[in-house]
């Protein structure tokens, strides 16, 4: 839950805008320090904040979701989105936001490394760092400097979890004088292991990267020139996945096409004129706009479910938001008995436990690939959250070390994901849902769409004059969640917009990029025009059930006495 931390924004042509719980500022940067911030741009204009008690009302209103003892299954979109989505989504945030200069701080590097190190581009910088070659991130990759590491679970007593299995962990550091330093995973972005579902999102990209290694040597591509190669397929792919399978799961599939066909409108269209630096030019350094990071975006939070069929041991919604977090080395320390993170000591294991290996084909929608009947969960996949106004209501009490917040009162709304994303949004100037209507051309929600939605968030205890306030400066999250949820789960309108030029500029900012290269079509699918996550999954585990699921369906029978 790292990435709920951040707590200052470099816009740039305004500052630093630093948030926080005694409110916003903005500092004007060194030059030095303006080219060491991640860059954030403004899309549209500035907006004026709502009062903090009325956002407190519209936040609590939106977590009253299912809680982890709800047995019935979240409503998802239809056709339904696979779980899975959600956090594949949050990988691909910390793809977008890696730092990736920190280690620069201090060197000699150049403006251009600075800016690129820190731009938003969809490139795999959280899983290949700054590549085999360099002398600090040389510690991701195999003694070959071609295969990336992956871990080894823990075994514990059990019928079929009494076993280390080998690739099924991120690699961790295994050294150190405290348990939480040897617990630490050996990845460029911490924040890819602060939930398990997200930490192996990234081991499967791991282990694709290394099926793709050895599928090109197989293929005669020498070893000097198999890293670089097998880095551009494998982005590649990945970025046709997002733009064919992801994005037109969240986003209505006309604004996509509409963008990656046509281009952008909005979201730095002039790509290519000189920007700030006369060095550098705006096709090589995307901004990120603070509208995207800040409100449209987090859209993933409203698809969280409170509990996952998890695995063969994990199943019947036993795999809870709460686990699902212990189990992992940056936001837990794999005790769900003492889960105290701040203790330098604390965690039954050093490794992901067996038990805890996920069963992919729960988590994605197997059940149509080809004669492979096999590959069906065996109680189907779990669903995401439908897109709308409403969180599951674990988010309405985070847990303190979420935010570093130890002092506070457990009662405060400050603890409630929702008033978070509202306040930061009031704290930073960001534009109403209005003002972002306006701005893109498109039409504004009326005020009773805005008020009853869906099936969303209940506003029915705003006052009047609260609710006159709040349909007329929308804040810009909860109206795109609205307008989703109006738009039977996909994001359309504003949001929908913004994202999909976001993911526009962000592959054409890439170093490989299928936006630069429209003829490139993926081969490592089952045709040429296709790759889905799905597909990932099968090339990265040998298209092997025992892979996938290495806990199986059913309890392994007991050995002979």
């Amino acid at each position: 839950m790292k990435r709920h931390m951040r707590e200052n924004y470099y816009v740039v042509g305004e500052g630093i805008l630093t948030t926080g719980e005694d409110g916003g500022r903005t500092e004007r940067p060194t030059t030095l320090a303006e080219l060491r911030k991640f860059r954030f741009s403004r899309l549209g204009p500035k907006g004026k904040p709502l009062d903090e008690l009325l956002l407190a009302k519209v936040a609590k209103a939106m977590t009253v979701a299912p809680t982890e003892a709800d047995p019935v299954q979240p409503v998802s979109a239809d056709p339904p989105v696979p779980a899975g989505f959600t956090y594949l989504g949050q990988f691909v945030d910390h793809d977008l936001t890696l730092d990736n200069t920190a280690a620069a701080l201090g060197e000699q590097v150049t403006v251009a490394e600075l800016l690129q190190g820190r731009s938003p581009a969809l490139d795999l910088d959280s899983v290949y760092g700054r590549g085999p070659a360099d002398a600090d991130d040389d510690r991701f990759y195999a003694a070959d400097k071609t295969h990336l590491k992956v871990g080894l679970t823990a075994a514990l007593d059990g019928a079929g979890t009494n076993v280390n299995l080998n690739g099924y962990d991120l690699p961790r550091a295994t050294q150190g004088s405290t348990k939480a330093e040897r617990q630490r995973a050996l990845i460029p972005d911490a924040r890819n292991d602060e939930n398990l579902v997200v930490a192996q999102t990234h081991l499967a990209f791991q282990r694709f990267h290394n099926r793709v290694v050895d599928h090109l040597a197989d293929h005669g591509v020498p070893g000097a020139m198999l890293f670089s190669r097998t880095r551009d397929l494998v982005v590649k792919h990945y970025q046709w996945m997002l733009r064919t399978d992801f994005l037109p799961r969240i986003v209505d599939a006309s604004i996509v096409d509409d963008v990656f066909t046509n281009g952008r409108r909005f979201v730095e269209p002039a790509a290519g004129q000189d920007g700030p630096y006369p060095s550098l030019r705006f096709g090589d350094t995307p901004t990120m706009p603070i509208e995207f990071s800040v409100a449209a975006y987090r859209l993933g939070h409203s698809m969280v479910r409170a509990a996952y069929d998890w695995n063969r041991i994990f199943n019947q919604r036993r795999g809870t938001l709460r686990l699902l977090f212990i189990f992992s080395g940056t936001s837990g320390n794999f005790d769900p008995f003492n889960p105290n993170v701040n203790d330098q000591e604390s965690g039954l294991f050093e490794r992901l436990p067996t038990n805890w290996t996920v069963d992919w084909r729960r988590m994605y929608d197997f059940a149509g690939e080809a004669g492979r009947a096999d590959l069906a969960g065996p109680d189907g996949f779990n669903l995401a959250q439908k897109i709308d106004t409403l969180l599951v209501d674990p988010l309405a009490q985070l847990p303190f070390g979420a935010f570093g917040g130890s002092g506070i009162d457990p009662a405060s709304p400050r603890l409630n994901l929702a008033f978070r994303n509202l306040v930061r949004a009031n704290m930073v100037g960001l534009a109403s849902g209005q003002q972002m209507a306006r701005f893109l051309g498109i039409g504004e929600l009326k005020p009773d769409e805005i008020l009853n939605g869906s099936g969303g968030a209940n506003l029915g205890s705003l006052t009047d004059t609260e609710k006159e306030q709040f349909t007329k400066r929308t804040p810009l999250w909860f109206y795109i969640l609205r307008e989703a949820e109006l738009n039977g789960g996909r994001l359309t309108g504003v949001g929908g917009r913004i994202v999909a030029e976001v993911f526009h500029r962000a592959m054409e900012g890439s170093r490989v990029s299928i936006v630069r290269d429209p003829s490139w079509r993926p081969n490592l699918g089952p045709d040429p025009d296709t790759f889905r996550m799905v597909d990932l999954l099968l090339f990265a585990f040998e298209g092997r059930k025992d892979l996938l699921a290495p806990l199986g369906d059913e309890e392994p029978p007991a050995p002979p006495a």
